[in-house]
């Protein structure tokens, strides 16, 4: 099971060129007071300001700067509450920067359709703050094919993604498995290089990370193209889904079955973000393949499936 899939970049380090004043500054006083980010956000929300412990750390990190009225008020706020004069961090801001997305991820947003604390967000990390970042995909195909054991051996993936800011570097793959064969768990990167990965047994994941061989320009387009192949294992599988944090042009999956092992019943359905029930679901027939795929006429934000059953 992908977990939108593919690709999540990574923070990078924060340049020295990056870092303004205001960043440093908000930083400096943050680590004197030495009150977790948490506490800093009760504080605020005693003075019915209210601020995320993300958009904080956004701040002192110069990854996005405060610029809406109430933001500006959380600014205000947040001199006397870290012993700075008044007026200290407002003259240290910046003009505006554009927007879009070039800047980093709300994970707010992430977490429409991830969910709180998902296995995504256990798996990344604080890079789940930054999960794409800088790249748009446009359009996905997996090629999901199962064993007569009945088990997800491979999954096929090609993918075409935007840079959405200058320098987009790479993405990073997190596919969740029905099982973790340790010693037997392959990625082989046909368009793309991978730079790095790692096994999570304790969330039966495999992160990769996947470079395009070069920095991208803003609106430049790559493909990445890889195979996960995964050992024999005693797990039985079920279904396949796919979360899909922005609108897609075109989302493909196509599965794959044994011929010794074909399901009863198969079906397509469609969950605006984890937890809920399906907003749509309808049986789908295996052709003469014994394949099963979906084909969505539009592709808005989501979690994508296909479930099959057993005899």
């Amino acid at each position: 099971m992908p977990s939108d899939l593919n690709h999540a970049h990574h923070a990078h380090p924060a340049h020295s060129g990056t870092e303004t004043n205001f960043a440093l500054t908000l930083r400096d006083a943050l680590r004197r007071r030495g009150l977790p980010l948490e506490r800093i956000c009760g504080r605020l929300q005693e003075q019915g300001i209210t601020v995320s412990v993300a958009t904080l750390s956004h701040w002192q990190r110069g990854r996005s700067q405060p610029e809406r009225m109430k933001s500006l008020q959380a600014v205000d706020a947040l001199e006397p509450l870290l012993g700075l004069r008044s007026g200290t961090l407002r003259s240290l801001l910046g003009p505006h920067r554009p927007r879009g997305r070039s800047l980093p991820l709300d994970p707010a947003a992430a977490r429409c359709v991830y969910g709180d604390a998902s296995d995504l967000e256990q798996a990344l990390g604080e890079a789940f703050a930054h999960f794409n970042a800088d790249t748009q995909l446009l359009m996905s195909h997996e090629t999901v094919t199962l064993d007569a054991r009945r088990s997800i051996r491979e999954t096929a993936v090609t993918s075409v993604v935007r840079a959405v800011t200058d320098g987009a570097r790479h993405l990073t793959v997190v596919h969740f498995l029905d099982a973790l064969p340790i010693d037997d768990v392959d990625i082989f990167v046909r368009n793309g290089e991978m730079t790095g990965r790692k096994l999570l047994p304790d969330l039966r994941s495999v992160v990769a990370d996947i470079s395009f061989g070069r920095p991208l320009a803003r609106n430049e387009t790559a493909v990445v193209e890889y195979t996960l192949r995964i050992g024999p294992t005693p797990a039985v599988s079920h279904s396949h889904e796919r979360r899909i944090r922005d609108p897609l042009r075109t989302y493909l999956l196509h599965v794959r079955f044994d011929p010794l092992a074909l399901p009863t019943r198969c079906h397509y359905s469609y969950r605006e973000r984890l937890g809920v029930e399906p907003r749509q679901r309808h049986r789908v027939e295996l052709d003469a393949s014994h394949t099963a795929h979906l084909l969505p006429a539009k592709c808005p934000p989501g979690v994508y499936g296909l479930e099959w059953e057993w005899e």
